[in-house]
């Protein structure tokens, strides 16, 4: 994470590439590395993959289809290895969760938790969050999006590749449907008041918090470098907005 909680962070947007100064091509939210996948989650891959991949196709998602069933479907951008989006979806029966990663091991990691826990609730997809949310999913129809710990690009040059900017918002907002929410979490407190402005300036959503910051909801576990950092003293900020 940054520099005062060491965790990883959960990349986001668009792969990064040695062709992104073309100023035709939109600036990238995060760099793809290369991770070697452990034999656990090459293995799930191989055993889970299947039924729990849904391939990037540019065309409408069909959830019901995809589920087996019709329910509340959130979206988690950037899941990293995928331990709170298992513990959220196993709370959660009765809803749907689609998680999107571009990273091979976070994506094994969270297949092998499927699998362990036997979650049916939950898919990914492997692929750029922002083509997804414009191609695969259908205006004013989720639930809700989950954005947690993303990169926060500390440096004052970097900072026009941080996600939560102005148009991914809006992009975001019209997936929602009215009363869904949008719930970002930071531990960087730049990262934390650029997105309170931001979010806030989105006409079509409502900060849930009368003072700026939400409390963390009850449904968003604590990570194990998110507790540790808390011990030391280090801040978390949450964000929750309605769809109006």
């Amino acid at each position: 994470m940054n520099s005062k909680v060491s965790s990883p962070r959960h990349d986001t947007g668009v792969i990064e590439s040695a062709s992104d100064a073309a100023p035709h091509r939109p600036i990238k939210s995060f760099v793809l590395r290369a991770g070697r996948m452990g034999p656990g989650q090459t293995r799930a891959m191989n055993d889970w993959g299947p039924r729990f991949l849904v391939p990037y196709a540019a065309q409408p998602l069909d959830t019901a289809a995809v589920f087996g069933r019709n329910a509340p479907l959130i979206v988690e951008i950037g899941f990293g290895m995928g331990d709170a989006t298992a513990t959220i979806a196993a709370a959660l029966p009765d809803t749907d969760f689609l998680g999107l990663e571009v990273h091979g091991p976070g994506v094994g990691a969270l297949l092998k938790l499927i699998g362990e826990r036997s979650l049916t609730n939950l898919r990914i997809v492997r692929h750029d969050a922002v083509d997804v949310l414009e191609q695969m999913i259908a205006p004013a129809s989720l639930a809700g999006v989950h954005v947690f710990f993303p990169d926060p690009w500390h440096k004052l040059k970097h900072h026009k590749r941080r996600l939560i900017q102005p148009t991914f918002v809006a992009l975001l907002a019209s997936r929602l449907a009215p009363g869904g929410y949008v719930h970002c979490a930071t531990d960087w407190q730049p990262y934390a008041a650029q997105m309170l402005e931001v979010l806030g300036a989105e006409p079509a959503l409502v900060n849930t918090a009368t003072d700026g910051y939400a409390p963390k909801p009850s449904y968003r576990p604590l990570t194990k470098f998110e507790n540790r950092g808390l011990k030391l003293g280090h801040g978390v900020w949450d964000l929750v907005f309605q769809r109006a």
